[in-house]
């Protein structure tokens, strides 16, 4: 389950750094065109990049769908909860478990609608218009991360009956960097 526990992060930083790599060589691409050096210029223009704006594009809602369910882990998603912790301890735990448990049942049942509209979508013959790849592999982002999310609920939920702790984020702290000070 160590896998499980940094799976946002891994895939969050793979589409990131893909999707930069891919829109430098794009740009680079797209000026060094327009050099009038005749042999590199006629290579250049044979390359055909133009499907790179359409992969970044989903790249980026792929990224927004599993960032949401590590905003969920690391306790840094989007929460109000002004009026739960001005209730007594008693009241907040049951509020804070019935939102956590809430927002399990709502992106469980979004995942559930995304599969089906994948699961439709992936008996057509609908493709991407630069990419041409099928839309439902493009779509395939709602489901998956909204099923990573509803679980992310369901475990923060978990640990905070066992526990009563919430995840915190501190802006403070870096990752990594108690390893570098001690070497």
């Amino acid at each position: 389950m160590k896998f499980l526990d940094h799976l946002e992060e891994w895939l969050i930083a793979f589409l990131m750094g893909a999707a930069t790599l891919i829109t430098f060589i794009a740009v680079l691409h797209r000026y060094a065109s327009g050099f009038p050096i005749p042999v590199v210029q006629d290579a250049l223009i044979k390359i055909n990049l133009s499907w790179a704006q359409e992969l970044t594009i989903y790249m980026f809602v792929w990224m927004a769908k599993f960032g949401a369910a590590y905003g969920v882990r690391t306790g840094i998603h989007v929460g109000v909860d002004v009026l739960i912790n001005k209730m007594n301890t008693p009241w907040r735990n049951k509020f804070v478990v019935l939102g956590l448990l809430s927002g399990a049942l709502f992106t469980g049942i979004v995942a559930v609608l995304g599969s089906k509209f994948v699961w439709s979508l992936a008996h057509t013959d609908q493709t991407s218009s630069d990419l041409e790849v099928p839309m439902w592999i493009v779509y395939l982002a709602i489901p998956l991360g909204s099923s990573l999310m509803s679980f992310r609920f369901l475990q923060v939920a978990w640990t905070f009956v066992k526990t009563g702790e919430l995840p915190k984020h501190d802006h403070s702290h870096v990752d990594g960097l108690e390893e570098e000070v001690k070497a």
